[in-house]
């Protein structure tokens, strides 16, 4: 590992008062801008020669015209700001400290999937511009559109979970940037297909003589799972899926820890991590998914208690049944 560096930790625990309307509020104009940023590449972009293990050939239909979303440059107002307090706060040693308080910590609740589904909807209520919709409902739409396009059975269950790593708001976050937000690697330098990379001049990483080399701590070849990537919810949600375990292969997995790495799954930054075939089909399965979490709001709301015997049995498939696992 290049120098060490001691994080302070100046701010105090996310208080049980604090709402999240502005949470959610900065995350719904990210994948705004995400969005018209796909609408754009996919109108330039030439189909791949060999199609995905997981189709990627059908993307999702949103009931809502991908046109009547927030206007980019009313989204991009708010976000400028997030990212510049984002890539300058999200150093190695704030990746090492949030990732030695998550392992070793004081606990935190204890909860079934489904419970934590319960605990997420009490975080923001009618706050995203873009949907009147719960949180629980959001994500019940993203696992419905899994769902009916006959994908796998895990892939509708990481529909359902994959924001769940919002949950960290809860347990000692240190604001927004470090729970929302594109993700990217940290230790190595910053590309410029990050975005408003500019920002990263007030990282002081940035000026590391290890850390800002195109490679930093990494090797080339090294493998996308043996990165450290900026603490966020993607990142929580897997390490707390990592260590309780479950049935959720590892295309799911993937999906959950690197569908905000936008860098590299859709501008071809980081190629150099890649190791060949196992990395070839992360990046499938990401792609294959992302189209589902970015398109599939809409204000027709699921129908929760009709539609929960059907998850729930989908939980306790993959993780046991009635299992509390520590979040």
């Amino acid at each position: 590992m290049a120098p060490s560096a001691v994080y302070e930790h100046s701010i105090s625990p996310s208080s049980p008062h604090r709402i999240g309307q502005l949470l959610e509020e900065t995350s719904g104009h990210i994948d705004t801008i995400n969005v018209f940023k796909g609408i754009l590449q996919s109108k330039t972009n030439t189909a791949p020669s060999d199609g995905p293990s997981i189709s990627t050939t059908t993307q999702p239909s949103s009931p809502k015209n991908k046109t009547q979303f927030r206007q980019y440059t009313a989204a991009c107002s708010g976000v400028h700001s997030f990212y510049t307090e984002q890539h300058t706060k999200q150093t190695v040693a704030y990746n090492l400290y949030a990732r030695h308080q998550f392992h070793h910590g004081p606990p935190r609740a204890t909860m079934t999937v489904w419970e934590a589904i319960e605990k997420l909807n009490t975080l923001i209520d009618e706050s995203d511009p873009d949907t009147e919709l719960s949180q629980i409902q959001h994500l019940l739409q993203t696992a419905e559109a899994i769902r009916r396009d006959g994908k796998p059975r895990w892939m509708q269950l990481v529909g359902l979970i994959h924001d769940l790593g919002k949950l960290l708001y809860f347990f000692n976050s240190c604001g927004q940037w470090d729970v929302v937000g594109d993700t990217f690697p940290v230790g190595c330098a910053f590309s410029d297909k990050i975005i408003y990379h500019e920002s990263f001049a007030l990282n002081p990483d940035s000026k590391d003589p290890i850390y800002s080399t195109e490679h930093g701590i990494y090797s080339s070849g090294c493998g996308i799972r043996n990165v450290m990537l900026s603490w966020g919810h993607d990142e929580y949600l897997y390490e707390v899926l990592k260590r309780a375990g479950s049935a959720i292969p590892e295309e799911g997995l993937a999906m959950v820890r690197f569908h905000s790495f936008y860098a590299w799954h859709r501008e071809g930054a980081y190629a150099w991590v890649m190791d060949g075939e196992g990395d070839r089909k992360m990046l499938e399965a990401i792609t294959s998914f992302n189209p589902y979490d970015l398109y599939s709001k809409s204000d027709n709301p699921p129908w929760v208690e009709k539609l929960k015997p059907y998850y729930m049995e989908l939980i306790d498939e993959f993780f046991g049944a009635g299992r509390k696992i520590e979040w």
